[in-house]
């Protein structure tokens, strides 16, 4: 799953851009951004994590990477 797709998800979640700028406190600016730039903010991504489910291996691979990627290393 991209990032663009994880966030969609976590958008679709709630109910909006809004809902998820709101839950997180931030900005509906910001989420667009992350999902034009296909970047979430990385103080933001455990937070969206809490509020939709959505997993921050999805949200942000390059910062966590999913279990099985670690351990193989």
């Amino acid at each position: 799953m991209t990032t663009q797709l994880a966030l969609q998800k976590a958008i679709a979640t709630l109910g909006g851009q809004v809902k998820l700028a709101d839950a997180i406190q931030t900005s509906q600016q910001n989420v667009s951004n992350w999902l034009r730039t296909g970047k979430v903010a990385p103080d933001k991504v455990i937070l969206i994590e809490k509020v939709t489910g959505v997993s921050r291996h999805e949200l942000r691979p390059d910062i966590y990477p999913p279990e099985e990627s670690k351990h193989a290393a």
